[in-house]
């Protein structure tokens, strides 16, 4: 009997505890996901790789990536509003260690004589919101002087910049460290909406409570034991009395 009680102390809060650990589960698979704009900034190793498509999942993630500017390859994206201007972006190849480039956008600027256009030097690092390749226009665009462009398409960049593997899509700038003397005026950037609602696996809260059946039926086999037992005392000690009596008769 010590050794009954004794599995039912061991065993009763193993079942318990396991079955709000799956409650637990139960519940953090419906948990609605972080907004992107409200998570922590990723290493760009961890949204894209050199020569992969950017999956939708990592588009408007918030990304940080170390590299220099590439000057001699910037390009001035046309027909770009800001606010009721319009003008151009500035798009500026980011040469990482590994010699792959990645399309930014490093903000707005009114027109292509614009001082903020002048590239920063040095090693800089870039934090932004990834973007994917814009989509083909309908129409074809008019045709745009030596250096700009119309829409960024990965498959276009890489016939124009000297690079012979680029990221896809691209970044917008949304912080330069060290920062530009005279920077362009920042893009707002598109971030995902939040992650689709996530259905509730079922299965964790069924695990839940059936880990809280056993500890139930744990009690109930311990006190059906323990009440036979007794019961089988109690028989046992009236039979000894009765004999004793029988005995002294």
């Amino acid at each position: 009997m010590l050794g009954l009680h004794l599995a039912l102390v061991l065993v009763l809060p193993s079942f318990v505890w396991l079955g709000f650990w799956q409650l637990g589960r139960f519940e953090r698979t419906g948990a609605p996901q972080p907004r992107p704009e409200q998570a922590a900034p990723v290493p760009l190793a961890a949204v894209a790789a050199p020569g992969e498509r950017l999956t939708r999942a990592d588009v408007g993630r918030l990304t940080t990536v170390q590299g220099t500017f590439d000057g001699a390859a910037q390009l001035l994206v046309a027909d770009r509003p800001n606010g009721d201007r319009a003008g151009f972006w500035v798009l500026t190849p980011l040469r990482t260690a590994d010699g792959v480039a990645l399309p930014v956008v490093r903000g707005w600027v009114a027109s292509p004589s614009d001082p903020a256009t002048a590239v920063p030097r040095g090693t800089v690092t870039v934090t932004g919101r990834m973007q994917p390749p814009e989509q083909s226009q309908a129409t074809a665009p008019a045709a745009l002087p030596a250096g700009q462009i119309a829409m960024i398409r990965t498959a276009e960049l890489i016939n124009r910049l000297p690079y012979r593997t680029l990221y896809d899509g691209f970044l917008v700038q949304a912080e330069q460290r060290p920062a530009a003397s005279n920077a362009p005026a920042m893009v707002k950037a598109d971030a995902t909406e939040d992650a689709a609602p996530r259905a509730f696996n079922w299965r964790n809260l069924a695990y839940a409570l059936q880990w809280w059946i056993f500890a139930a039926f744990a009690v109930f086999m311990w006190f059906h034991i323990v009440r036979d037992q007794v019961r089988k005392a109690r028989t046992a000690d009236a039979e000894a009395a009765r004999e004793d009596e029988t005995a002294a008769a």
